[in-house]
């Protein structure tokens, strides 16, 4: 089978890589619990499954140890969500930062203080563009 590298995630993709980014190396079978403790009925033959396509896409590593492989996010987080934001700017947005921050504000109850955190990014951003 050919190494497919594509920096995108389906749903249960991108909840396995944020197990493995949270918490390390982890078994199919460590996986499995954690998912269960959350509600998630997945069968050890999905989990197994989901981490072979991740490991095949080179999001992931993996190394023997004992009769199991224990998997570890290759892929640093902030990297997948500049990937992801990326791919959904250009496909969603057809490449307008200014619509999707629109459309971003606009779908969103923001909480208290989160326009001052935006306002202080955008102001932290362009400071460092003129320096």
């Amino acid at each position: 089978m050919a190494n497919r590298k594509t920096s995108t995630f389906t749903e249960v993709e991108l909840e396995f890589m944020q197990l493995l980014w949270d918490r390390g190396e982890m078994s199919p079978d460590e996986m499995l619990q954690v998912l269960h403790g959350k509600g998630r009925q997945l069968a050890d033959g999905s989990v197994r499954k989901i981490l072979s396509i991740l490991l095949d896409k080179g999001h992931v590593t993996r190394k023997r140890e004992g009769r199991t492989y224990r998997y570890q996010a290759k892929v640093v987080r902030e990297q997948a969500r500049r990937h992801i934001v990326r791919d959904m700017l250009t496909r969603a947005f057809s490449g307008s930062a200014p619509e999707m921050v629109a459309s971003l504000l606009d779908a969103r109850d923001l909480k208290s203080g989160d326009l001052d955190e935006i306002k202080k990014m955008i102001a932290d951003k362009e400071a460092e563009e003129t320096s």
